[in-house]
């Protein structure tokens, strides 16, 4: 399906989900980073990204994908997942790993 369209955002995010639960992160990431950089980036990506980190240890990335994603929430309406991020990034602290 991506083939026929490359740049449709969920089609990319459901890839970047089914590479993580197939233990391939890095390019799980990379088409998180992808949706996260699009002209409209897509939210859910900013937020599923920091929890795969997280979930790999990789703490300060986390918030640092979290800080852009809750701005980008609020910015496209979007209060629910700007809140949701923002609880998650209160969890992982405010300090580095």
């Amino acid at each position: 399906m991506l083939v026929d369209e490359p740049r449709d955002q969920f089609l990319r995010y459901c890839l970047a989900m089914e590479l993580d639960k197939e233990g391939d992160h890095e390019h799980s990431l990379e088409q998180f980073r992808g949706l996260m950089h699009d002209e409209k980036p897509y939210v859910a990506a900013f937020f599923m990204a920091a929890q795969q980190l997280a979930r790999l240890g990789r703490t300060t990335e986390a918030r640092d994908a979290l800080r852009p994603g809750i701005e980008q929430a609020r910015a496209q309406g979007e209060s629910h997942a700007a809140g949701e991020m923002a609880e998650f990034l209160a969890s992982l602290g405010a300090l580095g790993e």
